[in-house]
């Protein structure tokens, strides 16, 4: 039997999604570019960034995770 839901979750994968390592790799320079509150400016900047957040769980956890932990210290 076919795991239809992982290929459903495949073809649904947006193409400017860039990946966790590379989204991982500049996840520092995204959430500076959040926290700058230029509207737009971080998913402007790096599309494939905010795709791959969107899709990917646990690297949106990280990215949230670090917003917060930047926010504080600031």
């Amino acid at each position: 039997m076919t795991d239809w839901s992982a290929i459903d979750r495949f073809l649904a994968t947006d193409p400017r999604d860039v990946g966790c390592e590379q989204a991982l790799e500049i996840l520092h320079v995204y959430v500076d570019l959040v926290l700058d509150d230029s509207p737009g400016s971080a998913a402007g900047r790096y599309p494939g960034v905010a795709a791959h957040l969107a899709a990917c769980g646990p690297c949106d956890e990280d990215f949230q995770g670090l917003l917060r932990a930047t926010e504080a210290t600031s």
